[in-house]
């Protein structure tokens, strides 16, 4: 009897840890959803999530330059009183030499009896005539710098003015996303458990994916250094018609190279297409997809830029590319192997990075 009774105590257990898991499924590592609505709402969500961390980095730059140019102000009006002193002592030896009061000095100079008193007038006048230029110099120097000072001030009004006017867009970005994500979830039969899948995967995002992806970023912008030094020691790659160079990265040299530097790299791999870079890889429940293209700055660097991030099926949104791209550089200066050759261009084909260099003349 008491053996039926605990049998049937298990199986009723059982059944409802059955029950629960149905409906609210242990997600350590969530495999994101085959329903295209499904995986919708999830990157919607994981959108308000990044976005809400762009939210408080903008906040603390409004922070930063509020209190930047509440300092400009105070140093300005510092400087404004000083500048009056100064302009009231310019505004002296202006007066004195338009209205004639420095004219007895020519006339004393006139009436000098002997070569010792025209050197003592003479020492006498460098004096005054210096003393006078250093007031007018003081004052010019002031009030230029017054002037780039009121260009400061300028400066910073608008940059607080354009961080907040990107602080009220993403906050309408955000408001806009979880009505979206509200609307989608209403009237749903499985809303909550959709809710508890949109908690898993935001959690292992936060605490799982975006330290691998941070891990991937740091080691790829490491190997990045070192590009030019490895470009530099493969002759093959290197191809010279007059005084034009062209370097030819093939995708699958680089992708040795790259696993050669870090084993983290040995899932993942660079595919170059044309105008397109296409970087991805897959580790264990784990896959990261990263879009971009390359452009040439000024300067001759050769920066890659993130079009699209996809973690595990999901696009991030472009506030988290942008923190990324800020955070860790991924390009390389093929410029800095030899001084006298410049950058011309830079392009991708199928299956091949191609730099184009002239003579720097």
């Amino acid at each position: 009897m008491k053996g039926t009774n605990r049998r049937r105590s298990a199986a009723i257990v059982i059944g409802l840890l059955a029950c629960w898991l149905t409906i609210f499924p242990v997600f350590a590592d969530p495999a994101t959803p085959q329903d295209e609505e499904v995986r919708r709402i999830l990157e919607k969500s994981l959108s308000v999530v990044e976005i809400d961390k762009e939210i408080i980095r903008i906040q603390e730059e409004q922070k930063t330059i509020t209190v930047q140019l509440t300092d400009s102000k105070t140093k300005l009006s510092e400087q404004e009183q000083a500048i009056q002193k100064q302009r009231e002592e310019a505004g002296k030896v202006l007066r004195a030499y338009y209205t004639g009061e420095r004219n007895f000095l020519l006339t004393a100079l006139f009436h000098t009896d002997n070569l010792s008193e025209l050197f003592t007038m003479l020492d006498f006048f460098d004096l005054i005539f210096s003393s006078d230029k250093l007031t007018l110099d003081t004052y010019t120097k002031q009030y230029r710098e017054l002037k780039q000072n009121i260009g400061k001030l300028d400066t910073k009004s608008k940059e607080l003015s354009e961080v907040e006017t990107k602080l009220k867009t993403q906050r309408d970005r955000v408001a806009a996303l979880q009505a979206d994500v509200n609307s989608d979830l209403s009237g749903r039969s499985d809303a909550d458990k959709l809710r508890t899948l949109i908690d898993e995967f935001t959690n292992y995002w936060q605490e799982t994916g975006l330290v691998q992806v941070r891990r991937y970023f740091n080691a790829l912008s490491k190997a990045m250094n070192q590009m030019p030094g490895w470009i530099q020691k493969d002759k093959e790659m290197l191809s010279i018609d007059g005084f034009n160079y062209t370097i030819t990265i093939p995708e699958t040299k680089l992708n040795s190279f790259l696993r050669e530097k870090n084993p983290i790299f040995d899932n993942f791999s660079f595919v170059f297409k044309q105008n397109n870079v296409i970087v991805s890889g897959k580790d264990d429940k784990m896959s990261v997809e990263v879009d971009g293209h390359y452009t040439l700055e000024k300067n001759g660097a050769i920066l890659f830029h993130v079009d699209a991030l996809i973690f595990n099926g999901l696009a991030l949104p472009d506030t988290t590319r942008q923190q990324l791209e800020r955070e860790f550089d991924l390009g390389f200066n093929v410029s800095e192997m030899v001084p006298f050759l410049k950058t011309k261009s830079v392009s991708t084909e199928d299956g091949k990075l191609v730099v184009k260099l002239a003579l720097s003349l």
